[in-house]
């Protein structure tokens, strides 16, 4: 009897293996770049586009309409066009990232955290450091990114608000000043040189277009300066009490927190497109399609689609808390809360809230320098945070 079993047993186990061969066999295979390469599905042997269907499959962007088919004649529908498109969408930005690049593939709350000047506003970076515009103080301080180490402190820039790194220079809003300082980031540290004077009250917001600065003012008025910095345009007609701006490939958009307004601009500054957002918009940010636009008076970010000026989505909670200012790392939006111990987190591609992270105070400005997300906590003195 025990005999018997054992053959039995032995049976069993040479048709199991039987089974799994055959499986294996039934699995279709096809040469790609001059290798053999085999996919788990039984019904693309002989398509020409064998080797388009391994790379999806290998690179996660398809699983088969069941684990052995693919069914490669049957017709796409709409809800399966938009996973594929969507899971490109998202292996794309992170197998592009400089995350990826580098390998540095984790996040943390707080990873590295340096204190710099009293009142930190704006901070934008270069790809190596962080430049902290420090509105109290005056200063504007230089942060190395990888291990958050203050390197230098220069002084003389009053009542400095938004950064702008372009040109292989340092801008800075002087918000009380109403002037554009500059910093040779080659140069030692010191005092800033004035690059514009005469820029309309209370500058705040900071971009270029590539060739010309643009300021954004609170008194209701945006600058235009040439990169020279030899002559100020400053528009006022349409605007109330400006706060962020940014460029989008194609225009100029600013925030008008007077008028709840986001408004695309022509290159004189005159206005196209008047969106309607939230209660009091501060600073968005464009993430290569939409535009994010926190607003600071009702808890809410309006996204708007750039290329059409449609509102395509309102959001609300996330620990949304007198939202300020918006920053995009090429995967995740991250929003800083004037009001609130958190910022806030989504998933750029879909709208996805992703949770708060904590702060211990109020935030103000943020950036990327394509590995972390750094946000200012305001204080005297204030820091800059990475996670």
């Amino acid at each position: 009897m025990k005999m018997q079993h054992r053959w039995l047993a032995i049976l069993i186990i040479l048709m199991t293996g039987v089974v799994i061969v055959s499986e294996r066999i039934r699995a279709d295979m096809g040469t790609c770049g001059g290798v053999s390469t085999t996919v788990p599905f039984m019904d693309v042997g002989g398509s020409i586009f064998f080797c388009q269907i391994a790379e999806a499959y290998f690179s996660g962007l398809t699983n088969g309409t069941t684990s052995t088919t693919y069914s490669p004649s049957n017709p796409v529908t709409r809800d399966q066009m938009a996973a594929f498109i969507t899971r490109t969408m998202d292996q794309s930005l992170k197998r592009g990232s400089r995350r990826a690049a580098l390998g540095q593939w984790w996040t943390a709350n707080h990873s590295a955290s340096s204190t710099v000047g009293n009142v930190p506003q704006g901070v934008q970076s270069d790809g190596a450091d962080l430049w902290v515009a420090n509105s109290s103080s005056g200063t504007v301080s230089r942060v190395r990114a990888s291990d958050a180490r203050l390197l230098d402190t220069w002084t003389g820039a009053i009542g400095a608000s938004s950064v702008l790194v372009a040109e292989g220079g340092v801008f800075v809003t002087g918000y009380t000043a109403a002037k554009l300082y500059c910093i040779d980031p080659t140069s030692a540290a010191g005092v800033v040189s004035v690059c514009a004077s005469g820029l309309g009250t209370n500058p705040s917001g900071l971009t270029t277009d590539g060739t010309k600065i643009w300021t954004a003012n609170n008194s209701g008025s945006v600058s235009i300066i040439d990169t020279c910095c030899a002559s100020v345009t400053t528009v006022s007609t349409g605007f109330t009490h400006l706060g962020g701006i940014l460029f989008d490939g194609t225009n100029i958009w600013v925030a008008d927190f007077g008028d709840n307004q986001l408004k695309k601009l022509d290159s004189s500054g005159a206005i196209l497109t008047a969106v309607n957002v939230g209660a009091s918009p501060f600073f968005p940010v464009f993430d290569g399609t939409n535009i994010w636009m926190p607003n600071f008076g009702d808890n809410s970010i309006t996204v708007v689609r750039a290329a059409t000026s449609a509102v395509i989505a309102t959001l609300t909670g996330n620990g949304l808390n007198s939202p300020v200012q918006a920053a995009f790392d090429g995967e995740r939006i991250v929003v800083t809360n004037n009001g609130g111990l958190v910022v806030s987190l989504w998933k750029a591609s879909d709208l996805t809230p992703l949770g708060t992270l904590g702060m211990g105070g109020g935030s103000w400005g943020a950036c990327s320098d394509g590995i972390k997300l750094w946000v200012v906590a305001q204080g005297s003195p204030g820091s800059v945070k990475g996670f």
